[in-house]
């Protein structure tokens, strides 16, 4: 019974790291398409958008994917993206 518990818990901690790891690249995705369209922001916020989105990379790089999808939601956030 406990080796089943912990297949479980070992195979959930697998998909959930997973998932939050493609999430990052789609948040990627929509910052880099959203700056493309030349949204309405001045150039510090394009800078501060870019400057989170490689650190929200090079978080996802690391395997800090929770991490990585803060930064990533700031910059989207500063986009007016949901």
């Amino acid at each position: 019974m406990k080796i089943q518990h912990f297949i479980v818990m070992i195979s959930l901690l697998i998909f959930s790291s997973s998932a939050f790891a493609y999430r990052c690249v789609i948040d990627m995705r929509k910052i880099d398409e959203a700056l493309s369209k030349q949204p309405a922001i001045n150039e510090v916020q394009a800078q501060e958008i870019r400057k989170l989105r490689a650190e929200g990379e090079a978080l996802h790089n690391r395997g800090k994917h929770k991490e990585s999808i803060e930064m990533l939601h700031k910059a989207l956030e500063m986009l007016g993206v949901h």
